[in-house]
């Protein structure tokens, strides 16, 4: 199985899991998500993890880099196993719940006060991306 070309933001909504990536293509990107993180009014935060750890660790990286306020968690299982995150900063909750089948990486979406415009989502990025 080849790996998949990474160029552009869009080639990884392609994905089902998140690439490994060079660099260059580290900072490509960087450089292109930051036009919508900057347009972005708020995010939502979808981080497919093998553990709650790693996926609250991903979470925390995010929130220091961007300075975002720090958010509650809600619901956290009180078991083992690969895990969907979903953070919602306009709500200021996190929800974390089992889910077998994922692929791992971090999704990011740019939402927007404004109905009229689109809401941008964007990944699956590695979970050390951010």
């Amino acid at each position: 199985m080849s790996t998949p070309k990474i160029n552009t933001l869009n080639d990884l909504n392609k994905l089902r899991s998140a690439p490994c990536l060079e660099p260059e293509q580290l900072k490509s990107l960087t450089k292109e998500l930051s036009f919508y993180i900057q347009d972005a009014d708020w995010f939502t935060i979808g981080i497919m993890a093998p553990s709650s750890k790693i996926a609250i660790g991903a979470l925390e990286e995010m929130q220091q880099r961007f300075n975002w306020p720090s958010l509650k968690i809600k619901e956290n299982p009180n078991k083992d196993g690969p895990v969907f995150l979903k953070a919602n900063q306009k709500t200021g909750d996190i929800h974390i719940r089992i889910e077998y089948g994922l692929g791992e990486g971090i999704l990011l979406s740019c939402q927007h006060e404004e109905e009229k415009k689109d809401t941008s989502t964007f990944g699956p990025f590695p979970l050390n991306f951010f």
